[in-house]
């Protein structure tokens, strides 16, 4: 989970306009996380494209039979645990920021993914958050 310190460095780069952008390093590192999460947690899916532009990286889930799904967009943040969510809206052929069942707009990559699947693929289990001692 983000602290308070990541959530507002990561108000302050969208409300100042600054863009930071992912660099080759950020993108590899992201493409691994995604995969390694998809793999241990969503065998629905055969396969994720991930599509980077500027700040942004779009991530589609391809199906078994081929289907592709628009998952969802992440916004570079700063670092590699803090990137805004937002969710594809199918009803609206776009993305819309949202929150994550953490309670905030940014994250890590791996809680996107769940988020989306879990709304995407019928399973509400991803949104569960384990207790904290």
């Amino acid at each position: 989970m983000p602290s308070p310190a990541t959530t507002r460095r990561a108000r302050l780069f969208e409300h100042h306009g600054c863009r930071a952008h992912t660099s080759g390093l950020n993108q590899e590192l992201l493409a691994i996380r995604l995969i390694i999460r998809t793999r241990e947690r969503w065998p629905q899916l055969a396969d994720l494209t991930i599509r980077h532009r500027g700040q942004f990286a779009y991530i589609d889930g391809k199906l078994a039979d081929g289907t592709t799904l628009p998952l969802f967009r992440l916004r570079y943040g700063g670092s590699a645990n803090s990137w805004g969510f937002a969710i594809h809206l199918a009803s609206r052929d776009g993305y819309q920021d949202a929150i994550l069942p953490s309670g905030y707009p940014v994250g890590t990559p791996e809680e996107a993914l769940d988020c989306a699947c879990g709304l995407y693929l019928n399973d509400p289990t991803a949104w569960i958050q384990p207790p904290t001692n």
